[in-house]
């Protein structure tokens, strides 16, 4: 993963290059106001359903496509980019909502705002590049499939309490599978197969709009028969300012209102106090870090459609303004979503407005569409789900990466897979992170190599080249070997234009050698390069008669060992 663009902190940068350096026209904000319709068609029945798997009602996930769409995109660094809640987070905002209510989960939110413009303001985006590809697959694949097997229980119709651990989880909707409704299982896989084959006819309108309208007529001639279905109207409620309660989703805009004024999960008034800010921060820490990793890729995949660059500490920044400012009108964690910028490129997007119009045309529809919204069976929202996750987990590329990588890739990618999926992404991160480091390192250790000089060693003198990096996971190796080729040589030879780096470590071994070389043996360096000579040199590694000694060339250091 590579993130581009300046490394400095820009706020508002992606709109001052799309709309401000680059001439905004009539023609280019025509184009946003298609892109933005066709993103907002498909983030509107995502929004929802995204919420609902997050374990809060649909229209805090409307909410947050509305408020942080619009914020996160004038203020980011991605011209391209829309943002709005996504399947990667359902994993840690669900535990979060059900312990915490919704109250929790927006103060998480706020909390996870902060720390992203940390992160762009300690200028922290470039570094997100460092994390390899097995880890961030893995990751992603183990998110996918949690979020599979959570939408089990709706795509089917099953009657069964879904335990919080994901072996135990399997279990109780395994043994649910007698309670399965063959209406809701009916309604699931039309929608399902409509999303599937919608692509291959060729239209330019998303698939979204008529899978869901397929899924509900299949629903309304159920219903019809008699059958009873559960949809977003029957399972949500709603109380007006005025005291009025109604089913599903509110008509109206999203209100100013602190977060810590939600109830908790119990129902009752959440308590805001030390003890709960520190119980909501390891999942607040998971938010901001995944938030970050998902908004740079995102950035990553558009400059690549688009040729553009992005401001990787500008989007952090933003995607934190985002973040923050969403909880105060009920709005749940945001991210740059890959698939929806992605299709806003290929709908004609040209700059940040078109993630506006999205916002806006989301706003529409909560006023105006609500009621409608209300009779969408929960079975194709789950469909709508089980497709995001299917996306999500990338399967091509984990079959390209078994077939294809290294050992060492497909064991860190299985184990991120397998922890995400068992505990919690920020367990498979940092110990993907860590393993793939220590085997990057014994890689990188393996082809540090000694060679010996050709016509350069005779019984008196052994002449050696190192090939590779002279850090501490290799260094004590090689000078050991070093130490075992020397049969009754009084001169080593030892040449190092092919070393670029020498740490601590390799320091530390060099000294321990010579400090045991026999008695009237002397080593003779040649061809150093800057960097370990620098390290040489500040270390204050002398030349000591008969002991060591430094030359320019390898010519030079033959001539002195004959010498």
């Amino acid at each position: 993963m590579k993130t581009h663009g300046m490394n400095g902190v820009r706020p508002f940068s992606a709109l001052i290059d799309a709309c401000w350096r680059d001439p905004y026209t009539i023609q280019r904000f025509f184009k946003d106001i298609i892109a933005g319709i066709t993103v907002g068609i498909i983030a509107i029945p995502l929004a929802m359903a995204l919420a609902i798997a997050s374990g809060v009602p649909p229209q805090y996930g409307l909410y947050t496509s509305a408020v942080a769409g619009i914020i996160i995109a004038v203020t980011g660094g991605s011209r391209y980019s829309v943002s709005g809640p996504t399947a990667a987070f359902v994993v840690i905002l669900y535990p979060v909502s059900q312990q915490f209510g919704l109250s929790g989960l927006l103060i998480a939110t706020l909390m996870s705002g902060v720390f992203l413009i940390i992160m762009g303001l300690a200028r922290v985006g470039r570094l997100i590049e460092y994390i390899p590809i097995s880890v961030t697959l893995g990751f992603t694949s183990g998110i996918g499939i949690t979020i599979a097997t959570m939408q089990i229980k709706d795509f089917f119709g099953l009657t069964v309490d879904v335990p919080e651990h994901y072996v135990d989880k399997v279990i109780a909707l395994a043994s649910a599978l007698p309670t399965i409704s063959w209406a809701d299982t009916l309604i699931a896989s039309v929608t399902l197969a409509v999303l599937i084959l919608w692509p291959r006819l060729g239209l330019r309108v998303p698939g979204h709009l008529p899978a869901l309208l397929a899924g509900t007529a299949v629903m309304a001639i159920l219903s019809w028969a008699g059958y009873s279905v559960a949809t977003i109207g029957s399972k949500f409620h709603y109380l007006m300012p005025d005291g009025s309660s109604g089913q599903g989703i509110p008509p109206i805009l999203p209100q100013f209102v602190l977060p810590w004024n939600f109830p908790d999960a119990s129902g009752q008034p959440f308590v805001l106090n030390w003890s709960t800010i520190s119980a909501l921060l390891p999942a607040a820490f998971s938010m901001a870090m995944l938030g970050a990793i998902e908004s740079l890729l995102c950035a990553v995949v558009l400059d690549g459609m688009t040729g553009r660059k992005h401001h990787s500490n500008s989007e952090l920044l933003g995607q934190g303004l985002g973040n923050i400012a969403a909880p105060f009108f009920g709005g749940i964690t945001a991210t740059a979503a890959i698939a929806r910028s992605a299709a806003n490129v290929r709908a004609g997007a040209t700059s940040p407005i078109s993630a506006v119009v999205h916002s806006v045309l989301v706003i529409l529809a909560l006023l105006v569409l609500a009621p409608a919204l209300s009779y969408l069976p929960l079975a194709a929202m789950s469909s709508l789900l089980l497709l995001v996750a299917w996306n999500m987990s990338e399967a091509h590329k984990v079959v390209d990466i078994l077939r294809r990588a290294p050992k060492d890739d497909i064991i860190v990618m299985l184990l991120c897979m397998s922890l995400t999926v068992l505990f919690d992404m920020v367990i498979a991160i940092t110990v993907g992170i860590v393993l793939a480091s220590l085997l990057f390192m014994r890689r990188i250790a393996r082809m540090t190599r000694l060679t010996e000089i050709k016509g350069g060693s005779d019984d008196s003198c052994i002449a050696m080249r190192v090939s590779g990096p002279l850090f501490f996971a290799a260094a004590e190796r090689i000078f050991n070997e070093l130490t075992q080729r020397l049969d009754g040589q009084k001169t080593i030879v030892l040449q190092w234009d092919a070393v670029p780096v020498l740490d601590a470590g390799g320091l530390n071994a060099l000294q321990r050698f010579i400090d045991v070389l026999p008695e009237g043996v002397e080593l003779i360096n040649c061809d150093i390069q800057y960097q370990p000579l620098k390290t040489l040199a500040r270390a204050k590694i002398k030349p000591v008669d008969g002991r060591l000694s430094f030359y320019s060339s390898l010519d030079e250091a033959l001539a002195a060992a004959k010498r």
